[in-house]
């Protein structure tokens, strides 16, 4: 059975949050680990809302150094200390981020009760994290600052051996490690029984691509094929092409283009500008490029599959 992989809507809502919507942030969980993705003001009063466990959230990822995507880290860096959190935070972002937490220390003359670890982004496509399961890469986006978006890809899982299989030709422990990776049984009578014959495929690796504020560029395009999942925002509606490269942003036909040009699963829209009001017409027009778009409301808990 595949493990949990999904992520959990904060904030929609470009620059200005409005009285249904807020500014950018999500929580992807994947199996028992939690990573929060931009932390716009408000962050922690929707995790809270949302029931999700500040506590386990090691590691934050901030997109740009533009307000709605990063002024509610203070504030939850302030809750972190009063709650007692004790281990090490993780934050990664472009620079600059580190200079204006310290200002809030000098300025309240306190200091929080963790270690707080900076990781500069660069430049370059990169990986930046990674454990057993996963790993997580940046992706440069064409936005007015240095803007990045994340892919969270699984790793490859071993193979299943089947149970039958076990019985049957008797397998030793020493062999099912080899076996789990891809290896033919080598049987006592030294027959050698094919891989295929006695293992289960693994579930395919899944991945999820958030890509934030940027204008329209397939320069990270094939970093994404055939992804699982593909966060794009779509500030504009196709009419207001101009203002969106103006301001060097999407528009939700340029969203779904893209999807539909890397091969991915499925679109996720968000970062709207907060002169709409109805958001059903940004899913209706991206969907006629590429069918399979839904919208990123709050609260939504997307699944990656």
């Amino acid at each position: 059975m595949p493990e949990i992989f999904h992520t959990t809507i904060l904030g929609s809502s470009a620059a200005l949050p409005t009285s249904l919507r807020h500014t950018s942030a999500q929580v992807v969980q994947h199996h028992n680990r939690f990573f929060l993705l931009d932390c716009a003001e408000g962050t922690q009063m929707q995790l809270r809302r949302f029931k999700l466990p500040l506590m386990k959230i090691d590691h934050i990822f901030i997109s740009h150094m533009h307000g709605d995507h990063y002024l509610g880290l203070p504030g939850l860096l302030f809750t972190y200390h009063l709650l007692g959190r004790d281990k090490a935070l993780h934050v990664y972002s472009p620079p600059g981020m580190q200079q204006i937490i310290e200002i809030q220390y000098e300025i309240s003359q306190l200091r929080p009760s963790f270690d707080v670890v900076y990781h500069e982004l660069t430049d370059d496509a990169r990986l930046i994290y990674e454990d057993q399961r996963i790993q997580i890469e940046t992706l440069p986006m064409d936005h007015r600052i240095p803007t990045y978006g994340f892919l969270i890809s699984e790793k490859p899982r071993l193979r299943n051996i089947r149970k039958s299989a076990i019985t049957k030709h008797r397998i030793p422990q020493e062999q099912m490690t080899l076996i789990k990776q891809g290896e033919d049984l080598v049987a006592t009578d030294g027959q050698v029984v094919p891989n295929e014959q006695i293992t289960i495929d693994p579930p395919p690796p899944r991945s999820y691509a958030f890509c934030s504020d940027t204008k329209y560029t397939e320069q990270f395009m094939e970093r994404i094929k055939g992804t699982s999942l593909l966060y794009h925002e779509a500030t504009f509606m196709g009419d207001k092409a101009d203002i969106a490269r103006e301001k060097m942003h999407s528009t939700t036909l340029e969203a779904a283009t893209l999807a539909k040009k890397a091969g991915a699963k499925k679109l996720l829209l968000g970062h709207y500008s907060a002169r709409y009001k109805e958001l059903e017409a940004f899913r209706e027009e991206a969907a006629s490029v590429f069918p399979e778009t839904y919208l990123a409301e709050e609260g939504d808990v997307v699944n990656i599959e």
